[in-house]
């Protein structure tokens, strides 16, 4: 996938997170409101991971032969 497919994947998840997260203040129950939390935290954790954490044993565009 291109840098920039991944960036912009980053940046929705970090936006729905953040939609989760307001959605999960507004709830009121309380099951709810922990699902909410807990789906805002997993995309948020995808998007940090995908963010540039990218090693060149990892990444296939850098080669591991010298």
């Amino acid at each position: 996938m291109s840098a920039a497919g991944e960036s912009g994947r980053t940046q929705q998840n970090r936006a729905r997170a953040q939609d989760l997260e307001q959605a999960a203040e507004r709830a009121t129950d309380p099951a709810e409101r922990q699902r909410l939390k807990d789906q805002a935290r997993q995309l948020k954790e995808q998007s940090e991971h995908a963010g540039g954490t990218r090693t060149p044993d990892t990444d296939p565009t850098v080669s591991s032969h010298r």
